[in-house]
């Protein structure tokens, strides 16, 4: 038997052994609201006061140059930043007007609602393309008879547009994927366990600009289940799969702050503040 065959053998023994089955719904996507969020390393200070509203079921593009906060922003929004040594954090960040900072709430109860695709993609090499969708399930807990993961391994792997190219390998190493395919297999995984919001932290950096165009077209395909919030230093990018945009901006060693946001369109054929102007042109940055 091979180090994957074992892997994928105790993965099934261990969802196997519940007691009680759970069933997965199909939450609607959520409104999420950071309202006056300040975040720090240490006494340095990278975000100030950071107001956002990004709706529920449309894409919202965080745009504007290194340092500015971007990626820092994004991990406030499922308390990601918080698990840095000596990292602070103040304001509120709502979803659905629930703060998900409030003292009476697990962190993993906002890890569940708002999921994380991080800028390389991280599959679990040595796990199989099957048992690494089915991962984040055994994370958060939750038990699936074997019927239904085997549904939920479909449906997720084809939201992310993956299945017609692996699903006659599904016990294969996911490790085994192009680039392009490992960072859709991680789009899977955290659409596996339904989450409200996805968030991700430039997706197609490292990528190829076929894979990157397919991801695109995933992006688009999801808004409808699920609200997202990307970072990308991607004009076009930002254009093509936003509805919305935030553009930050750190000046002359100030932290990052939001300059201006709106509808996506406006953003970039009539912004209202001549720096936002100078960006999305190209002008700097």
């Amino acid at each position: 038997m091979t180090d994957t065959d074992s892997l994928a053998s105790e993965f099934d023994a261990w969802f196997d052994q519940a007691t009680a089955v759970d069933t997965l719904d199909d939450p609607a996507p959520a409104t999420l609201d950071a309202r006056a969020v300040s975040a720090w390393f240490g006494d340095h200070k990278v975000l100030d006061r950071v107001s956002l509203t990004m709706p529920a079921g449309q894409v919202t593009a965080l745009i504007g140059p290194s340092g500015c906060g971007k990626s820092t922003f994004l991990r406030t929004l499922n308390r990601m930043h918080e698990l840095v040594p000596k990292a602070s954090l103040a304001g509120e960040v709502l979803l659905d007007d629930v703060d998900i900072y409030d003292a009476s709430r697990r962190i993993t109860d906002a890890r569940r609602q708002i999921g994380m695709v991080f800028q390389k993609p991280n599959p679990f090499p040595a796990m199989s393309i099957q048992d690494n969708v089915l991962a984040g399930l055994g994370l958060t807990g939750r038990k699936l008879d074997r019927a239904s993961r085997t549904d939920l391994v479909e449906e997720t792997l084809t939201k992310a547009g993956l299945w017609t190219e692996v699903k006659d390998r599904l016990r294969q190493a996911g490790g085994g994927l192009s680039g392009g395919q490992q960072q859709r297999l991680c789009i899977a995984r955290s659409l596996a366990v339904r989450p409200r919001v996805l968030l991700m932290d430039e997706p197609c950096s490292a990528l190829d600009p076929t894979s990157t165009r397919r991801i695109e077209q995933t992006i688009t395909e999801l808004a409808n289940d699920v609200t997202i919030v990307i970072v990308t230093h991607n004009m076009q990018q930002a254009q093509r799969v936003s509805d919305r945009c935030a553009f930050f901006l750190a000046e002359a060693g100030t932290p990052g702050a939001i300059v201006e946001h709106g509808p996506t369109q406006d953003m970039f054929e009539n912004p209202q503040d001549p720096r936002t102007s100078d960006y999305v042109n190209g002008r700097f940055g």
